[in-house]
């Protein structure tokens, strides 16, 4: 979905609807600017003067009250539900179909509840194996024929793969939210909108954590920038300190907290770190290259990245409640590593050819076992193991965040959100919409089509990044 112009409302909305969109902004991808001119509306007449300049000069970049769009789209890909073959399913077996398409337990509750006319449950779907002939057909007493036996069997087929599928991505987009926003998404919209000063907060610092990577050598910017700063001061002692802590997990943050509280926000990044290391293990190819992280051919980075950013908040979140209750020694016998995304050649080249090599976390986690060797078992890796590697590499153990939570960075100055293709910044979202359809930095073949289009926005110059060649390839 791409984001589009959206002028002021033309009735004003209470400060209750406001919040209600900035909650539901939680597991989508507002840009900082959008979320900032909601803040603004929400806490009119409750702000200091540097609080609304602040505040004023991120909100005017805003789409909602500029004469501007964004081409990037505004949420996070959703999974696609089962209601065209519950719909199939219903017409050939001539029964309402009282389910949720997006409920995978219920997709498989009422595949079973079909399939009990002929014979077939759940677990039992090989088109081979599993069918019942003739006499099989006769003796349960089905009075339909051979064609339609199988048009009902390969329909429950469908059914219970898709249930399967469902649940997989569902899952797998609920720890990509986890990852950008911690546990922020899953805040009920009754304790949000009971705070407004800890809502706006958790709203802006969750966007601004949302923002996707840009193609560079320069690291990213700290989440916590001057706008998340002037709003964080605003919560006090009274404030949901508690729902403040499931999009930030630091130090400043976890001392509001009662010493229970800790422990069940520990036990729910436990949770996390051990769920995102097995999926991470199912999705590890033996021949990647440890050492470098360069995606390969067949490679699904996006999803391994999605994951690893998961894992690595989850371990950031796990750390910072150790420490908050002075029990970092539980690392001496058992310290799972970080998780390494997988780089793309072209930028990985880039950084060889300007003398960065590779960093040095990735080597780190070379020289370690995988962490889901160590969270299951079947590996060990100490703190002094880790140390260890990590002074090999020349890093820190503690303030590099592998024996620690690393210690909070300087406070970042806003800046625009850049408009980005595949990473790269392009100076007009209209050309950076035709540059995408292209297929443009997507490591694709450019479609002919749009080809001759794309070669002129290029020599335009709306191309802003700072590429690695003049010429950088489509």
């Amino acid at each position: 979905m791409m984001g589009v112009m959206k002028n002021r409302d033309p009735q004003p909305r209470s400060r209750h609807e406001i919040l209600a969109e900035l909650h539901s902004s939680l597991d989508r991808r507002y840009r900082p600017e959008d979320v900032a001119a909601l803040v603004l509306r929400a806490l009119e007449g409750t702000l200091t003067g540097r609080q609304r300049a602040v505040l004023t000069r991120a909100a005017k970049h805003s789409s909602r009250d500029a004469a501007s769009f964004s081409s990037m789209p505004s949420d996070y890909a959703r999974p696609v539900g089962g209601a065209q073959v519950v719909a199939a399913a219903g017409g050939l077996f001539g029964q309402p179909a009282e389910v949720d398409p997006d409920d995978p337990e219920s997709l498989l509750e009422f595949a079973a509840s079909l399939g009990r006319s002929i014979r077939w449950t759940p677990g039992h779907t090989d088109f081979l194996a599993d069918r019942l002939n003739r006499q099989a057909r006769d003796t349960a007493g089905m009075d339909i024929s051979k064609r339609q036996y199988n048009r009902r069997f390969r329909v429950l087929r469908r059914l219970s793969a898709k249930a399967r599928t469902l649940a997989v991505e569902q899952d797998k987009r609920r720890l990509l939210m986890v990852g950008v926003t911690g546990f922020a998404a899953e805040v009920p919209l009754e304790r949000f909108v009971a705070d407004a000063d800890a809502a706006c907060f958790v709203a802006y610092y969750t966007a601004r954590r949302k923002l996707r990577r840009e193609f560079s050598l320069a690291g990213r910017d700290n989440p916590f920038d001057e706008v998340a700063s002037v709003l964080l001061d605003r919560c006090t002692s009274r404030s949901d300190w508690w729902m403040i802590a499931q999009a930030r997990t630091s130090p400043d943050v976890l001392e509001r907290l009662t010493e229970h509280e800790r422990g069940l926000l520990l036990g729910r990044w436990s949770s996390v770190l051990r769920h995102s290391a097995a999926m991470l293990r199912e999705r590890w190819r033996p021949g990647t290259d440890r050492e470098t992280m360069i995606v390969q051919r067949g490679h699904d980075s996006t999803t391994w990245n999605n994951l690893a950013v998961a894992y690595n908040a989850a371990r950031a979140g796990w750390l910072a409640c150790l420490s908050a209750l002075n029990a970092l020694d539980l690392l001496d016998p058992a310290c799972p590593g970080k998780m390494m995304r997988l780089m793309a050649a072209d930028l990985a080249a880039w950084h060889h050819a300007v003398g960065d090599g590779v960093d040095p976390n990735t080597k780190v986690w070379a020289a370690l076992p995988p962490p889901w060797e160590v969270l299951d078992g079947t590996a060990t890796c100490t703190r002094a193991e880790v140390e260890s590697a990590c002074r090999r590499a020349g890093l820190d153990p503690a303030s590099s965040g592998w024996t620690a939570p690393a210690p909070p960075g300087a406070t970042a100055v806003f800046r625009p959100t850049p408009e980005l293709v595949h990473g790269v910044t392009i100076g007009d979202p209209v050309w950076a919409a035709l540059l995408r359809r292209a297929g443009v930095f997507s490591g694709k073949q450019v479609k002919p089509e749009l080809a001759a289009d794309a070669e002129h926005g290029l020599r335009s110059g709306v191309v802003l990044s700072e590429l690695p060649m003049k010429d950088f390839p489509g």
